[in-house]
């Protein structure tokens, strides 16, 4: 199925708007009926007493409705846009108009015969399955003839028209008036079909005739539709100098033609009425598309036409993107949930990193499928902010069978001297679900593999410079994974030094939460130490901003009776509190809070530096803070942030934790 170009709940409103043509600008229903001739509707009624001047509701519009649905071109590209016409099938049954129409190029034509035959047996076939009746126009596409020899009389017209129908034709429907023109008539004389050459951009006579005649007839018509292939209004190009001024002053004359709708161009396209008239030029349904940006008109598309007594509206539909309610069904909605886990999963060992940043090993990536229909997807390397890397794995296509599980093995190499690796690499996988009557195009993921550190040699931290982590989003936060961190129960010591560069928001400063554990949070500015303790958190909050531009010295501290924030070595905050603390396996994360997913949120903005979690109180009065933190035998995390080997930054206590860079996170100079 194809994917939808635009916001569903767009496409959702188009429908809505399709059951009820509303001119009113309330949704209370303060319009008058469009039509005062058309017979009075019910009134509204309710049980509910209605007190005095309550907001009354006007009945919706009576009279006849009804809607039709165009078609645009279908050629000029590879015969999978057939595709594309098939889904447009299914979407106009869903919304089940009168009729439909076309605007020409109906088959990929410019052949012979028999490949002009088989195309149009593929074209009709699929047409066949609407549950209305359809209606064509000739294109370029569906006349002309090319192959060694001369051209028969008229291309393909007689051919055309036994199994299309006529070249020009009109009738009429619920009072309104629907003509189809020819736009590709070209030179009698001499045989000749373009829309290029100037000579051939004129309707002939006895075309220009049945157009009197058919304005004549549909004189009472309530509103009249003109349909062509060429949209000969533009006057450029080929289109410069035909007949087309004739054209619409019969169509002006008329008084009751209110639209016209041509193709050929594969773009959106909509003219200013002239002399009352609308000019409509539709994209494709299915043809090529010579850009894909579906918010200039580049899109395939149908286009529904709204009719009523004296007015009409005109919305365009994204193929692909009318759904069935139906298809909703808990079971199938089940199925998509459990398609949804449907995630790659290293189970090779993790690769080790050496500190000249060069890496390699295999890598064993399984997936399993527990959903009753299959899924199916790409593989693919991505190296995120880090160069340097070589893989065997490239595009894989993989299709995974109802309780079946997939098995990717590649190599992973990356050479010492590149560049500095900002971020783990990862394995991204699209997956799609596939069901019995629909594909359902699912999440994609962004799966990182699994890197470890390798041996640092002793003098690692001799020449490192002093350097603090820049936040600026929840992507430039520092995460520490859970089973790194081993922090019994009890008296604890969270401290780090901050640098706002501003006050906004809730923000994390370092963050380990989720109704459980702890955190040291800015609230506006103003810092708190959060524990969850005995069930519920503790909050010792300070009652004046960190000041921006500069460093200050922040400690939460519980030691088992007391819950203490130190601003600066001073005591600002103290609550009696104790408890168990409720423990979670997400990540600690420096810079922002992780949300039930293990993903950073509510990113702090500024520099965090020397952050040092202990398990031990090791404050419990005023102190003067050391600006360089050091390790203790207590220390369970020491994060100086002065230097990182490839993603990682080094933890120096004895736990030896690394914490995993964000893909934007920087490690900068500190500034004295």
């Amino acid at each position: 199925m194809p994917s939808p170009t635009v916001v569903r709940c767009v496409c959702l409103a188009l429908l809505l708007h399709i059951g009820m043509h509303w001119q009113g600008s309330h949704a209370c229903g303060q319009n008058k009926a469009e039509n005062m001739t058309e017979p009075p509707a019910r009134e509204i009624t309710t049980t509910r007493p209605v007190p005095q001047g309550a907001q009354t509701l006007v009945p919706p519009a009576t009279g006849d409705v009804f809607h039709f649905v165009i078609y645009g071109d279908r050629t000029g590209g590879s015969p999978e846009g057939l595709k594309f016409l098939r889904q447009a099938v299914a979407d106009t049954n869903l919304i089940d108009p009168d009729l439909v129409m076309t605007v020409g190029d109906l088959i990929q034509g410019y052949n012979k015969r028999p490949q002009w035959l088989e195309q149009m047996e593929e074209y009709k076939e699929i047409m066949a399955k609407l549950n209305m009746s359809w209606y064509p126009v000739a294109g370029n596409h569906d006349i002309y003839w090319r192959g060694r020899g001369k051209a028969p009389e008229g291309h393909h017209e007689s051919s055309y028209e036994e199994h299309f129908g006529p070249l020009w034709y009109s009738f009429e429907h619920k009072k309104n008036g629907f003509i189809v023109l020819y736009s590709d008539e070209g030179d009698p004389k001499t045989n000749k079909k373009g829309f290029h050459d100037i000579a051939l951009q004129t309707m002939s006579d006895p075309q220009l005739a049945f157009l009197d005649e058919s304005l004549k007839k549909l004189a009472g018509a309530n509103q009249v539709f003109v349909f062509l292939h060429h949209p000969r209004w533009i006057n450029r190009g080929g289109y410069a100098n035909g007949n087309w001024d004739v054209v619409h002053k019969k169509l002006s004359a008329a008084g009751n033609v209110k639209a016209v709708f041509a193709g050929h161009i594969h773009q959106m396209r909509f003219d200013k009425p002239d002399d009352g008239i609308e000019y409509y030029t539709l994209a494709t349904t299915g043809g090529h598309l010579p850009a894909d940006i579906p918010d200039a008109g580049y899109l395939h598309h149908l286009n529904m036409v709204s009719v009523r007594a004296s007015s009409f509206s005109v919305s365009s539909i994204p193929v692909g993107a009318v759904f069935d309610p139906k298809q909703f069904t808990p079971e199938f909605l089940a199925e998509v949930d459990l398609a949804r886990s449907v995630r790659p999963v290293q189970t090779s060992d993790a690769l080790a990193i050496a500190t000249d940043g060069s890496c390699q090993g295999d890598v064993v990536l399984k997936i399993k499928n527990p959903a009753p229909s299959s899924v199916r997807g790409t593989l693919s390397f991505s190296a995120g902010s880090g160069a340097g890397w070589g893989t065997t794995l490239d595009h894989q296509h993989v299709e995974i069978e109802s309780g079946q599980t997939y098995e990717a093995n590649f190599r992973l190499k990356r050479f010492s001297g590149t560049s500095e690796i900002s971020s783990l690499p990862r394995v991204v996988f699209t997956p799609e679900l596939i069901g019995e009557n629909v594909a359902v195009k699912l999440p994609r993921q962004s799966v990182p593999l699994k890197l470890k550190l390798g041996e640092l040699p002793t003098d690692f931290f001799v020449d490192a410079v002093e350097r603090a982590l820049k936040v600026t989003g929840p992507e430039s936060a520092l995460e520490v994974r859970s089973n790194h961190i081993d922090l019994p129960d009890g008296p604890m010591t969270l401290e780090a030094w901050v640098k706002p560069k501003s006050h906004s928001g809730y923000s994390a400063i370092v963050a380990k939460t989720q109704s459980s554990e702890f955190s040291v949070f800015s609230d506006e500015g103003v810092p708190q130490f959060d524990i969850h303790l005995g069930g519920r958190y503790t909050s010792a909050k300070a009652t004046e901003k960190l000041p921006t531009g500069q460093w200050t010295h922040v400690a939460g501290v519980f030691d088992g009776q007391r819950v203490m924030l130190f601003v600066a070595g001073k005591q600002v905050a103290d609550v009696a509190a104790k408890g168990k603390r409720k423990q979670n396996d997400l990540s600690l994360f420096i810079g922002a809070d992780p949300d039930k997913g293990n993903l950073p949120t509510r990113a702090f903005s500024g520099q965090i530096d020397e952050v040092r979690l202990s398990k031990e109180a090791i404050y419990d009065e005023a102190f003067t803070p050391e600006r360089r933190l050091t390790a203790s035998a207590d220390s369970v995390l020491m994060l100086n942030l002065d230097k990182r080997v490839g993603p990682f930054a080094i933890d120096r206590s004895d736990t030896k934790a690394v914490g995993l860079m964000g893909e934007k996170s920087e490690l900068v100079p500190l500034e004295k």
